[in-house]
């Protein structure tokens, strides 16, 4: 079979891939995951002295806080898959690595800058000089010290990962186009086990130093394990393997319904698997089955609730809403709140009332920022044109980056 999402027409070069909306909206999927984790924290990072649930019953709030934890690391491990999956989707032979690059650079860095000085100015300007240096960089989490790695707006530390991806991205690419495609699912195969290799070296080499505050680990192995982007690459290259098996025609008819069955097994298992194997292991395979059956499920034109306005919409502002949440959740929520905590009923009351507001917030930075910028700059001068929309404001491009 060959690639059908990049065939070449008889007028020049290859055309624009087929759209994948559902993709857009499961990027808020993961999106959502990540904030469920964040809010059921039973104290913030920020002021570990007030809580973060709203939940007043404890016999509420930490059985929300266990079943929620694997939740942040799952929602990260999609976003990695989907980056590889979506790059891989939407390049086109002959891109210039150069314009590759500025792309995703205006992707990412705008919504970076914004909410890094949002941080500096409301709580982290005592940041050691060494630390906001990287961070603003996008290279603190290759540090290994927890005072760089998780240093003035937290969530933006798997920024560091992406820009690894990006980096390597145009090399990457000249090689899965070159494997045959039956041996795409041999590849495949070999980047869950690259995965399940590197959760083995972190509990078997990484050992040493201090304890982690997020689980059974030493805070080196929580590094090594989940924050250093080397490790990630094995997610970000399964998902560029399975576009291409998607665009190959190779994956079987496995719809959305069986593979987010297997995807709450998979859960399961990162609620009783020990750290490290619950990072992204046991949930990695049943990720890309959904990528897949969505992808595919677009091909055939079927739609669905991934596929409508308001989940693109909320898709297209995910990434924004990411990077938004240390503002709202850590900072926002300690912050007119205190330690107030609530009722069940009132207390969900609550949670939703926070969710609207961070992705009121989203909406507000994909608006003023995002999306200008990308409108404006992400083509050079002479391919822009009034007829044709920058490549990263189309629906295929929308779940680009994290």
């Amino acid at each position: 079979m060959s690639d059908r999402t990049a065939a070449s027409t008889p007028s020049g070069p290859p055309q624009r891939r087929a759209p994948l909306p559902s993709l857009t909206g499961l990027r808020f999927v993961a999106a959502l995951l990540v904030f469920l984790y964040h809010t059921s924290y039973l104290a913030g990072p920020l002021r570990p002295t007030l809580p973060i649930s709203f939940f007043a019953d404890p016999d509420i709030a930490q059985p929300v806080a266990d079943f929620f934890l694997p939740a942040g690391r799952i929602g990260v491990s999609f976003f990695f898959v989907l980056s590889g999956f979506v790059l891989t989707w939407s390049a086109t032979p002959g891109d210039r690595p150069t314009a590759f690059w500025r792309r995703r650079a205006l992707k990412i860095y705008p919504n970076h800058l914004v909410t890094f000085a949002l941080a500096i100015w409301l709580w982290a300007s005592a940041t050691p000089l060494h630390a906001w240096l990287a961070n603003l960089s996008l290279v603190h989490a290759f540090s290994n010290r927890p005072d760089t790695a998780m240093s003035v707006n937290f969530p933006s530390w798997s920024l560091c990962s992406e820009v690894l991806f990006y980096a390597l991205f145009p090399l990457f690419i000249v090689v899965v186009r070159r494997i045959e495609e039956r041996r795409l699912w041999l590849w495949a195969a070999g980047m869950v086990v690259g995965v399940a290799a590197m959760a083995v070296v972190t509990k078997q080499f990484m050992a040493g130093g201090a304890k982690s505050p997020f689980g059974d680990l030493t805070a080196n192995q929580e590094w090594f394990g989940y924050a250093f982007p080397p490790p990630r690459l094995f997610e970000f290259v399964l998902g560029m393997l399975l576009a291409r098996i998607v665009a190959a025609g190779l994956w079987p008819r496995i719809g959305l319904l069986p593979s987010a069955a297997a995807f709450a097994v998979g859960y399961w298992a990162a609620l009783t698997a020990p750290d490290p194997y619950n990072f992204s292991l046991t949930t990695v395979v049943p990720i890309g089955m959904i990528l897949c059956a969505a992808a595919t499920s677009d091909l055939r034109g079927d739609g669905g609730w991934l596929t409508s306005r308001p989940m693109v919409l909320l898709g297209n502002i995910s990434f924004a809403f990411y990077l938004l949440q240390g503002l709202v959740v850590f900072y926002g929520r300690p912050e007119v709140l205190g330690s107030r905590t609530y009722d069940t009923v009132p207390a969900l009351g609550m949670l939703i009332l926070l969710l609207a507001v961070n992705v009121l917030a989203a909406w507000l930075l994909y608006t003023l920022v995002e999306n200008p910028v990308m409108k404006r700059w992400s083509r050079g001068r002479k391919q822009r044109s009034p007829q044709t929309a920058p490549r990263d404001t189309q629906p295929v491009s929308a779940g680009e980056t994290v």
